[in-house]
């Protein structure tokens, strides 16, 4: 069944010739049949589509590659991250790809990626399945009939789960591959069922194209309470909580995970929500809950009964990486713009895998600059393969994986737009307390939830604080709804001892990290340092 091209620009951009069929911007209802039709997923008794990504649940971050070519050479941060692969290997890729399409069937859907109009990139997602159709038009921002018969798209995103590189031939690192040419504005895809590597390759698109036009590109999450002018962001890594957290029923959602902030406030970069769902309570978590019940919502790797078609959001069978994918209005206290003001807040999200950090505490600017280059913080089980259980690590801006160019480039528009604004900042751990990983326990939500709150109300203003000794934060001693000994880590261990000897451990920790930035940071930023013997 296909449908018709609406747009002004065909397959011949993306040189893919002879499809055997081409459904062009199918509705949810059409891609909900398809997917029925191809066998890709089952319907829930709730109406949500389920489907399985196989081997690979969560991204595949070694097997993520920029070209190296002359538009983007000087200007890509090189390394561990942002790692190489020649001109030659892309174009070899790229033919199998196409070849690859030839007499099958694909789908295609164009949107937009920035909800401000004057930073919007017009995009088209190629994949060869419906359900990634389907992916593509819930996180992306949806574009009107008339929209669509003037949509160029700059980038094109071409994604064939089934289609498997050869490591020794084609200079991948395993049969999965995610290759980004900025020159071309192409990403090719294969190897790979998951959804977040479609999301997150048009997100690193974004932190590559704006930063260059002096546009700050966040790993966050953005809400606001009453006026836009109330706006708070939510720095962390997947798994720290910046879904859960900004889905307040108290305060309108921006966008849940990647926004601009430009010179007239926040914007979102999506137009949907991709949010991990293992174990989500309904009680503690409502608005979010009710997505995975909602026609439209697509859930990867939940496990779902097959006669029943109940679906269990506690098996974490397949992974505990499970998602769920849904447009923003399904949050009912969503921002239908996806825009904002400026940040009145800024909350950096730690899963400390240590449990030595305070579950909130005040920053000075140049900490929040500091805690912004280490992005200390704990990577979640199944976020991304190979990781089975939490493990310690810093990922610089809290997006490292993400981040085309160099980390100062982020850092340095952060500051200007904290100090232009006159920004709270605030240092949240939400991960263990009472020990570490394996000894203590998760952050209890319910007191996580209530110090964001109390931040963004001001009512920590005026409780006593003290020092961390260590770190150097400014932790309150009070806070209403919060058992005082929560507050304050160390009181929280049995074994004070051990407390003492993890939290100088951690402090070395930042220092050791830290030391490849500091010839690119102010003295104030470097004396934002824990204090380590």
């Amino acid at each position: 069944m296909a449908t018709k091209n609406l747009t002004p620009v065909g397959l011949e951009k993306a040189e893919i010739r002879y499809p055997s069929n081409v459904v062009w911007n199918a509705s949810t209802s059409e891609l909900y049949e398809h997917i029925i039709r191809r066998d890709e997923g089952t319907l829930s008794q709730f109406g949500t589509v389920v489907t399985s990504t196989g081997e690979r649940t969560g991204r595949s971050a070694n097997d993520k590659f920029i070209v190296r070519e002359p538009s983007c050479e000087e200007k890509v941060w090189w390394g561990s991250v942002n790692v190489d692969i020649s001109e030659a290997k892309f174009n070899q890729l790229y033919e199998k790809v196409k070849a690859y399409t030839q007499h099958r069937e694909i789908f295609v859907q164009d949107c937009w990626a920035g909800a401000d109009e004057r930073f919007k990139l017009p995009v088209r997602i190629i994949t060869e399945e419906a359900r990634h159709s389907l992916f593509a038009r819930n996180m992306f921002i949806r574009l009107t009939p008339e929209q669509l018969k003037v949509h160029k798209p700059e980038f094109t995103v071409i994604q064939m789960p089934h289609l498997h590189s050869d490591p020794n031939v084609d200079g991948t690192n395993s049969s999965a591959f995610v290759v980004i040419h900025f020159g071309r504005r192409l990403v090719l895809i294969g190897g790979t069922a998951y959804g977040g590597e479609i999301k997150k390759s048009v997100f690193t698109i974004m932190n590559y194209l704006l930063p260059q036009k002096g546009i700050m590109s966040m790993h966050c999450s953005a809400n606001y309470k009453d006026t836009k002018d109330n706006t708070a962001i939510f720095f962390g890594l997947s798994g720290t909580g910046k879904t859960t957290l900004s889905a307040d029923s108290s305060r309108t959602l921006i966008g849940d995970d990647e926004h601009g902030w430009s010179d007239q406030g926040i914007f979102n970069y999506e137009g949907g929500c991709y949010a991990k769902v293992i174990r989500l309570s309904e009680k503690a978590e409502p608005e979010i809950f009710n997505t995975t019940r909602n026609f439209g919502t697509l859930l990867e790797n939940v496990v779902v009964d097959p006669v029943t078609r109940l679906i269990d959001l506690h098996d974490s069978s397949l992974t505990e990486n499970t998602r769920a994918s849904y447009p923003i209005w399904s949050i009912p206290n969503a921002d239908q713009e996806g825009m904002g003001g400026h940040p009145k807040n800024i909350l950096m999200l730690t899963a400390d895998a240590f449990g030595v950090l305070p579950p909130i505490s005040r920053m000075t600017p140049a900490q929040a600059m500091y805690h912004f280059i280490a992005g200390y913080t704990a990577k979640v089980a199944g976020t991304e393969v190979g990781i089975t259980e939490p493990q310690a690590t810093f990922s610089t801006c809290f997006g490292a994986p993400f981040m085309a160019l160099h980390p100062s480039v982020y850092a340095g528009l952060l500051g200007e737009k904290i100090k232009n604004h006159n920004v709270d900042c605030w240092l949240v751990n939400t991960g263990w307390t009472g020990g570490p990983y394996g000894v203590g326990h998760r952050m209890e939500i319910k007191y996580t939830k209530r110090l964001v709150n109390a931040a963004l109300n001001g009512e920590l203003n005026d409780v006593p604080i003290v020092e961390d000794p260590i770190f150097g934060l400014q932790v309150p001693t009070k806070c209403e709804g919060v058992p005082e000994e929560v507050l304050i880590p160390r009181n929280t261990w049995s074994d004070k001892e051990a407390y003492d000897a993890k939290a100088k451990y951690l402090a070395q920790q930042f220092v050791k990290n830290f030391a490849e930035f500091n010839d690119f940071v102010s003295d104030e930023i470097k004396s934002a340092a824990p204090k380590v013997d």
